[in-house]
């Protein structure tokens, strides 16, 4: 697709350490409406501290985040808590309620968010495990479910708001490769049908190079490449070629 030139998010100066081991050293990017930016990187290199940064569930020591005009960073909690609604976030691991049924999962963030009837609930929930193509499920238990249906499952929850961004971290880990390729193409879906900003933080290449409009590598706390997909494949930088290539034991030579 075509990247906007509206900026959504702009992020600027983020530094974060955790004690003596700076994760992000001075990090500057934009990222554009309607666009899916893959943030790549080895394990450890700070890809999901970053994600985290967005929604304002960590915050740096120095920089700022600005969401649609207004710095994230500068916000109480309280103040966080509407604009929530509008970032959703799909986590590594799912993190679905063990205790709830499929239904009530993603029915949660509309209880706890909205006004809806019950009847206007139950079709957006059926709406969302359609869109995920889980439809029929919601009687199910999460323990019922494989692990790339638990995912979906998360996922169907994370737009239950109809959020404007969706941040995945690391949608694909743990998942065989067939199911990994299913997700990808749901990602692409919901970027089609919802026209959602997406931010996905992953180390699969495969993944990366079927959703993703724009690439990031980070390493060492700062990017070493941010462009399209043309413009990585055209980078002289040995340690990024190296890891699209899988060649992880390439060390940085400067």
């Amino acid at each position: 697709m075509t990247v906007s030139s509206d900026v959504l998010f702009r992020i600027r100066g983020l530094v974060k350490s955790y004690g003596d081991h700076v994760v992000l050293d001075g990090v500057d990017f934009d990222i554009y409406r309607g666009e899916c930016l893959v943030v790549l990187g080895r394990s450890g290199s700070g890809k999901s501290v970053l994600l985290r940064q967005l929604n304002g569930l960590e915050t740096a020591e120095e920089g700022t985040v600005e969401f649609a005009g207004t710095e994230i960073s500068a916000l109480s909690e309280y103040d966080l808590y509407p604009l929530r609604r509008r970032i959703a976030m799909l986590f590594q691991s799912g993190a679905l309620f063990d205790s709830m049924d499929v239904y009530e999962n993603i029915a949660f963030p509309l209880r706890e968010h909205t006004g809806l009837a019950d009847e206007e609930i139950a079709a957006k929930v059926a709406e969302k495990l359609e869109m995920v193509r889980l439809a029929g499920i919601e009687d199910k238990m999460p323990s019922d479910l494989s692990g790339g249906m638990k995912k979906r499952v998360a996922l169907a929850r994370s737009l239950a708001l109809d959020p404007e961004v969706v941040l995945f971290d690391e949608p694909t880990t743990g998942l065989d490769p067939v199911t990994s390729a299913t997700i990808a193409r749901l990602i692409l879906t919901v970027q089609e049908r919802v026209g959602v900003t997406s931010v996905v933080v992953t180390h699969d290449i495969p993944l990366a190079r079927t959703v993703g409009d724009r690439v990031a590598f980070l390493h060492a706390g700062r990017f070493r490449f941010l462009g399209d997909w043309s413009e990585a494949e055209e980078s002289d930088d040995e340690l990024f070629a190296g890891f699209l290539a899988g060649r992880e034991e390439v060390e940085d030579a400067a």
